[in-house]
């Protein structure tokens, strides 16, 4: 019997699009396609167990060794900065990091400027980058309203469409950093199971070269 390679999916629309890259590299399982709760599918055949985790802890799942590879976007990898390796940029799931703030903000470089973000550490990195003194507000949600409501100055956030942004009149100012979906794997695992893990990659990359 095959040792089995152990896949941590992201939950939503991102791992069913991830997923379809796996099939299509050549590890399929079929019992993901069936419309039931559970979360974890094998596929004795081809030697695959995947499972379905919440997006920010696929990291968590690969780092530990409790899943060999996975699918985390590069914000996650960014922010957590976990000892994994990152073996492919899969194209998808793109949007970007971005500064954002009333349409009205003027910088007053002369003073500490407030930073209301649920990514401490990427706005920590990229505020120390450009020499800028800041005061990080780390919030978990509705982080838009931080700048309306005085809270904050700027937003760092996820910025996919801006529609949310438009919405409530703030602008990008700044990019920090483009976001994508990568293929990172455990260390170890990568050691003990790099044939199949350098099967997936291939038959991944492959897939990444033909939509660009």
């Amino acid at each position: 019997m095959k040792p089995m390679l152990n896949i941590a999916l992201p939950k939503g629309r991102l791992g069913e699009k991830v997923y379809g890259m796996f099939e299509t590299a050549g590890f399929p399982c079929p019992s993901i396609k069936e419309n039931n709760r559970k979360l974890i599918f094998e596929n004795d055949e081809v030697g695959v167990r995947y499972f379905w985790v919440k997006p920010s802890d696929v990291a968590i799942y690969v780092e530990r060794g409790a899943a060999d590879i996975g699918v985390a976007g590069k914000d996650i990898l960014l922010e957590y900065e976990p000892d994994v390796f990152e073996l492919l940029d899969l194209n998808i799931g793109k949007c970007r990091m971005a500064v954002a703030a009333k349409q009205d903000f003027h910088d007053d470089a002369g003073r500490t400027l407030r930073v209301a973000t649920k990514f401490s550490n990427i706005a920590e990195n990229y505020y120390l980058s450009c020499g800028r003194d800041i005061d990080i507000i780390h919030l978990n949600g509705s982080i838009e309203i931080a700048p309306i409501l005085g809270l904050s100055d700027v937003i760092v956030d996820i910025v996919e469409t801006g529609t949310t942004l438009r919405e409530n009149n703030l602008v990008v100012i700044d990019t920090v950093v483009p976001i994508s979906a990568r293929l990172i794997a455990n260390k170890s695992s990568y050691k003990f199971k790099a044939e199949a893990i350098d099967r997936i990659v291939s038959g991944m990359a492959k897939q990444v070269e033909e939509s660009v």
